[in-house]
């Protein structure tokens, strides 16, 4: 998937803080809600194609999906984390 190296240098185009890749039950959360039709990204342009991974902002608000193994790092194509509810797919 991402190397550990290129994954020590990716930062969040927004705020600058690190990156850290998502796992596998909140992809799976994710994917879920796409195969629902109900995911939209910042853009506000429902996600049609399951994802690969993502990279999730140090303060767990942002998603940066992985598509065909490469991080699309743009702020429209972002999903917030924050509208879905944390308890589905995390035990903290």
């Amino acid at each position: 998937m991402i190397s550990k190296e290129l994954l020590d240098i990716l930062v969040c185009p927004e705020d600058h803080t690190r990156l850290c890749l998502a796992d596998e039950r909140l992809i799976a959360h994710l994917n879920q809600a796409i195969e629902e039709g109900t995911l939209t990204n910042r853009g506000g342009e429902k996600i049609g194609s399951p994802l690969d991974g993502g990279l999730v902002r140090e303060d767990g608000r942002v998603l940066y999906p992985i598509v065909d193994e490469i991080p699309v790092m743009l702020l429209d194509e972002a999903i917030e984390l924050d509208a879905i509810q944390r308890s589905e797919w995390d035990d903290a």
